[in-house]
């Protein structure tokens, strides 16, 4: 499933950014893929499974295009087959609307 908001833009966050929580971020999270994991309501993860390391790195590097061109990075953690996707905006240590923008977006990889 593609989120209706994976054709936006990241806006920059400032430290007063509001952190998206209740109602609001269970609507939000509800519009991602179901391997989205939501972690202690700061966080989203996802891991993706690849048939080799190559085609594994290949989509890491897709992920980092995507994050140049929102300014907004997520953590990355890369093996053999397999690479985890972790969002979150640090500068307000909780979720807002730019983790669901880029993590709609690394879906639609």
């Amino acid at each position: 499933m593609s989120a209706s908001y994976s054709n936006e833009k990241c806006i920059p966050c400032m430290i007063d950014t509001p952190v998206l929580d209740g109602e609001l971020l269970l609507e939000f999270f509800s519009e991602l893929d179901e391997a989205w994991r939501l972690i202690e309501d700061i966080q989203i993860e996802k891991t993706f499974k690849f048939k080799d390391f190559k085609t594994a790195l290949d989509f890491v590097n897709k992920i980092g295009e995507i994050a140049e061109s929102n300014g907004h990075h997520p953590d990355i953690e890369l093996g053999w087959g397999r690479v985890k996707v972790s969002l979150m905006t640090h500068k307000i240590h909780g979720l807002s609307r730019n983790d669901f923008i880029v993590a709609a977006q690394i879906d639609e990889i």
